[in-house]
């Protein structure tokens, strides 16, 4: 056996059955190994789009992804995915080649320093120098991409370390001294969380990413208590959103009830969150009246690095929602709840009818059409922001975005990635016309793959969140957004493919065509020409906070205008 069979029987041994991925010169010893593999190996039109659907992979499975790259161009392609998935805490193992251990440093074809350029977007990275070592490093980075704050590893083979017989052993341990996560939250702290939400009169619970695991602990606490529930927007599926305690999504984009909800709060509990910009706004005018914020996270850095915490409780999501559910009381909150419940009817999420279809009634559409039952996937814009707020989503690791990269053209290796995760459930990828265009090759994977995913790209002929920004705060001054003159038909583009591609533009055929959309077996590609000046509202200004809240468009214009 070389190091490359070495690799593939290791990675058999972490469970591991499906990698995507793109070969090349140096990481060749291991395809070759992989033909006589049972690992199923899934080609990806573009390294990046291997990365994304990796992610998608973990995220709709709990488990962790894998992906393959050859060195130089290939691994580097690989950057931005990792750092999309360190962000959104997603465990990945990345394997790539290199050039000979001899040529390191010399500047051979296609060689980069991949460990160095890596380093900062990966949870751990290594390079492999001696074969004997892919056991136990393979068995090590799987360890640490999956436990306490899960995030991406990357493996980096030499191409003699893969050619060299492997003479070690499989049996390996996992030791790493340095590295002991905390899983049981403190007693006491979570005591005295239970008693400042005793004690409290406004108090609200933050559902974030980290709580996709303990959705069932969650919902026990949340109807034993009482407390209103607010799921950001990776946090989306881990509290259902038809549920009546559910304020919506907050921050930039989110429910007028929840960023209300946030700001008068006098008692904040957070799981699983890490108070990202996007929730916050401008931190110093964060939850002003909130004397107690009560922050649960597997990863300490992650307490008060943005938001004093007074209650801090470091474990994980999961069993410290099910100590707090065994623990909760009634909450005697009713005038709260009135309140709350006032701003969710006068201001629920909604758009006004215009002639032309619209991006959100579309969403809706599907919503309704499913009855929430798909896994959703987006590319990263305003079409992001809708399916947040219009599709419903009631199942933990149903959402499948980029949330805190904000990574354009994820949609569709996200869909690829999900669909292989969840075999025989219904995908549906959101997709704007300008994020799709970034990784619409891999249309060509999905018609190998003939995956039940449906793609709807909502186009509306410009770069729509920017051109929104240049709106409202830069004069109208839409530099660089137009791209309707330029498009593809992207349904036309489709049958290029040989998947089924249909166009939408009169809204009176939207639910006749969601039905054949959806009734189409295998792959589909919808083209909804949409309000070319639609906009996400609610909406608080880049550095504001709730009091500066947009609710409504202010310069909403007449249709045809």
């Amino acid at each position: 056996m070389n190091g490359a069979a070495a690799i593939l029987k290791a990675l058999e041994m972490q469970g591991v059955d499906l990698i995507f991925g793109h070969p090349g010169g140096t990481i060749m010893p291991t395809y070759d190994a992989l033909y006589d593999s049972p690992i199923r190996h899934v080609l990806v039109r573009h390294e990046q789009a291997g990365v994304h659907a990796a992610t998608a992979y973990a995220r709709a499975s709990g488990r962790v992804g894998v992906c393959m790259a050859t060195s130089g161009p290939g691994a580097l392609n690989l950057v931005t995915g990792l750092q999309d998935a360190l962000m959104d805490s997603t465990p990945v193992v990345a394997l790539t080649g290199n050039v000979p251990q001899a040529l390191i440093g010399t500047d051979a074809f296609q060689e980069a320093d991949v460990v160095g350029i890596t380093q900062p977007v990966t949870k751990h990275n290594i390079q492999v120098r001696n074969v004997n070592d892919i056991p136990r490093i393979i068995a090590e980075a799987f360890y640490i991409a999956s436990t306490g704050r899960p995030g991406p590893v990357l493996i980096d083979f030499p191409k003699d370390v893969q050619q060299a017989e492997f003479t070690g052993t499989f049996d390996v341990e996992v030791d790493l001294p340095g590295y002991k996560p905390t899983y049981k939250g403190h007693p006491r702290q979570i005591e005295r969380a239970l008693e400042a939400l005793q004690k409290a009169e406004k108090p609200i619970l933050m559902v974030g990413g980290g709580a996709q695991n303990a959705a069932q602990e969650i919902m026990v606490f949340a109807e034993k208590s009482g407390i209103p529930v607010i799921p950001t927007l990776m946090g989306l599926g881990a509290f259902p959103g038809t549920h009546p305690q559910c304020l919506g999504m907050p921050g930039m984009h989110g429910s007028v009830a929840a960023n209300r909800a946030i700001h008068h709060a006098d008692t904040i509990l957070a799981i699983g969150l890490r108070f990202d910009d996007r929730v916050t706004g401008k931190v110093s005018r964060f939850a002003p009246n909130a004397h107690t914020i009560i922050h649960v996270d597997i990863d300490p850095a992650e307490i008060g690095k943005l938001i004093k915490t007074a209650i801090p409780v470091v474990g994980d999501a999961k069993w410290v929602a099910a100590e707090l559910a065994k623990g909760a009381k009634k909450l005697n909150i009713s005038k709260w709840l009135g309140q709350l419940e006032d701003w969710k009817t006068k201001h629920p999420f909604a758009w006004k009818p215009k002639p032309h279809l619209q991006s959100q009634e579309v969403i809706q559409a599907f919503w309704e059409a499913t009855r929430g039952k798909a896994v959703v996937t987006s590319g990263v814009g305003q079409h992001q922001m809708f399916a947040a707020q219009f599709y419903k989503f009631d199942a933990p690791r149903s959402w499948i975005n980029s949330g805190g990269l904000g990574t354009m053209g994820v949609g569709l290796p996200f869909a690829i990635g999900a669909a292989l995760a969840r075999p025989g459930e219904l995908v549906i990828d959101f997709d704007g016309d300008g994020s799709f265009q970034m990784t619409l090759q891999e249309l060509a994977t999905l018609k190998k793959l003939d995956l039940n995913v449906k793609i709807v790209i909502l186009n509306n002929g410009f770069l729509g969140m920017v051109r929104q920004w240049q709106d409202l705060f830069h004069a109208r001054r839409y530099s660089e957004v137009y791209l309707a003159d330029s498009n593809p038909d992207f349904a036309k583009l489709a049958e290029a493919y040989g998947i089924k591609g249909i166009t939408l533009s009169d809204k009176a055929k939207l639910h006749e065509t969601v039905k054949e959309v959806l009734a189409h077996p295998g792959p589909v590609l919808l083209e909804a020409r949409v309000y070319h000046e639609e906009g996400v509202f609610p909406m608080i200004p880049s550095g504001g906070a709730a009091e500066d809240m947009i609710i409504e468009n202010p310069r909403e214009t007449v249709a045809g205008d």
